[in-house]
């Protein structure tokens, strides 16, 4: 008989607990709900060893990552070589066309190639000419004319200059229209000139009282060979060639510059003897099994950052639920893991370079300084993302602790800092561009005073103020010398010490091993260990259990 109203009576207790009908007293349940979330945090905030500890659940970001590191650097390298190759290349040819084309040039020449008289003009123009007619018998490369549809194409002699002009500078007149009006001189490589054929031919004479510039157009076409000794096929070279005479100051002195500007496509016909392309197909498959790797790890890490915004929403309800207090965003923002981020943001580069050094692989594609950037900047991101997981080490982790919470002062010392920087660079630009290399543009200048804060070129930007005017001599040491005391002695010193103070409050904290924030000192109250046996489950809970009014009302 009382086995029966034993049944009876448990009967009814489990189906009061199913009608949501709460048993327990208000105390012990909030209790045990409050420390079952607080295992939750504890547990989401848990290094990989740890939950592999307490759940047995394998760290497959971690070794992911690990896998990653190898693979990308590899990549990396491969793809570093082709295109160190590849830049040589470009930069050897440059060379080579001034070397060719500029008469007299000589490397490391001081002060650029400059003309002073209208007879070194008309003759480096008709030399320029003459050495492209001849090419084929005066260069060491495989430098060729590009044809269309058979026929060379053309050199191109162009040269601007203002429509209409009357100049006396002996009466202190002139007449001027400052339209610019083009006028080009087509020339194949079958002809031939002498000094005083292309006057004679073409009918073609400088002005230079209105001249403004002199452009010469020419396309030569060439294979990278080198390319062959590492197992790869060799690419066909564009080279769009133009030498600029500019007369555009009027100053008597006409500068002379070389620009060069480059295609790269697939071969139309090619035959390397002996190639069996195993090569390229390992570098294939490389690349794929990067972009699989990082797809891996963007849905995965995409996954974790999804999850802890879910959880930083609950722990906000949580914590105004029960302690009636709202929690602060340097919480909230603690549950946005920045790392995820930023392996996000390495895989999604990872993936678009990938795609691009497949397409160069395979000739489709020729965006080598993109597909370098981007792998670049994504291995860089790899690598500065180990620096997670050595932060789980307590004596490896003050260094993320310490630029983490210096970050904001040191963004605001950095704006006031920058007030000045800038009041300077302006300055100097104004007023010692007009005499100083280094001052003649604002980006110069910028780059000189950062130079100046590391203490590099120092006696160089004195010296070459020495020789101007008293007042601009005397406003430059006024200038040099106050800025580098000031960003020296005084803003560097700051900036220093707010780092140092950081660090050592940081480390103080560790020592103390005092929780720094209202999420910290709630999670430390959980004294349950990885090894203990209580994270073997999820406990989500309860939606009731949010909301203090359903569960203790």
């Amino acid at each position: 008989m009382e086995d029966s109203e034993l049944l009876l009576a448990s009967r009814s207790e489990e189906r009061r607990l199913d009608n949501g009908q709460c048993r327990w007293s208000s105390q012990t349940l909030q209790t045990k709900v409050v420390e079952d979330f607080r295992r939750r945090l504890k547990y989401f905030f848990m290094s990989p060893c740890e939950k592999y500890t307490a759940r047995g659940r394998k760290p497959w970001k971690l070794m992911l990552q690990i896998l990653k590191i190898a693979i990308i650097t590899i990549q990396l390298v491969s793809f570093g070589l082709s295109n160190e190759m590849m830049v040589n290349f470009k930069d050897e040819n440059l060379v080579t066309f001034k070397h060719l084309f500029l008469k007299g040039y000589k490397d490391h020449r001081m002060g650029g190639y400059a003309l002073y008289t209208k007879a070194d003009v008309n003759d480096h123009i008709y030399y320029i000419i003459n050495r492209y007619i001849n090419l084929q018998n005066l260069t060491m490369g495989n430098l060729a004319y590009e044809s269309v549809d058979g026929e060379y194409t053309p050199l191109s002699v162009c040269q601007e200059f203002y429509r209409n002009s009357s100049i006396d500078p002996g009466n202190e007149t002139f007449d001027i229209d400052p339209h610019v009006d083009k006028e080009c001189v087509s020339i194949y490589p079958v002809q031939s000139f002498d000094s005083g054929g292309l006057a004679a031919r073409v009918n073609f004479s400088l002005d230079f009282k209105r001249l403004l510039s002199v452009n010469i157009y020419l396309t030569l076409k060439t294979i990278n060979l080198q390319t062959v000794r590492h197992h790869e096929l060799p690419d066909c070279y564009d080279f769009h060639i133009m030498i600029r005479f500019d007369n555009r100051a009027h100053s008597g002195k006409i500068k002379v510059d070389v620009e060069n500007d480059v295609r790269i496509y697939e071969c139309r016909d090619w035959n390397v003897e002996g190639t069996s392309g195993k090569n390229d197909y390992l570098l294939l498959s490389l690349d794929s099994v990067v972009i699989l790797a990082c797809f891996i790890s963007f849905i995965l890490c995409t996954r974790s950052v999804i999850n802890g915004i879910r959880l930083q929403f609950e722990f906000n309800i949580f914590f105004h639920a029960y302690y009636n207090k709202i929690v602060s965003w340097s919480d909230r923002m603690e549950f946005v893991n920045g790392w995820y981020i930023l392996i996000i943001v390495s895989d999604t580069l990872t993936i678009a370079g990938s795609a691009l050094k497949i397409g160069i692989q395979t000739k489709y594609l020729t965006n080598y300084d993109i597909c370098s950037i981007l792998l670049g900047t994504a291995t860089m991101l790899v690598w500065v993302g180990v620096i997670r997981y050595l932060g789980f080490f307590k004596k490896y982790n003050i260094l993320i602790l310490t630029l983490r919470a210096a970050f904001p002062n040191v963004i605001r010392f950095c704006c006031c800092a920058a007030m000045i920087y800038l009041g300077y660079c302006f300055c100097g630009w104004i007023v010692l561009g007009p005499y100083h290399d280094k001052f003649q543009t604002l980006y110069k200048v910028t780059e000189c005073l950062f130079s100046l804060i590391n203490g590099d070129d120092m006696f160089a930007t004195f010296l070459g103020l020495r020789h101007e005017g008293y007042m601009v001599w005397l406003f430059s040491r006024l200038y040099l010398y106050s800025f580098i005391s000031l960003f020296i002695y005084m803003v560097l010193s700051l900036f220093i010490a707010l780092i140092t103070d950081t660090y050592e409050t940081i480390k103080h904290h560790q020592q103390e091993k005092v929780p720094v924030s209202q999420l910290q000192c709630f999670i430390a109250e959980c004294r349950d260990q990885p090894e203990s046996g209580r994270y073997q489950t999820d406990e989500e809970p309860a939606a009731c259990c949010l909301s203090p009014c359903s569960c203790f009302g």
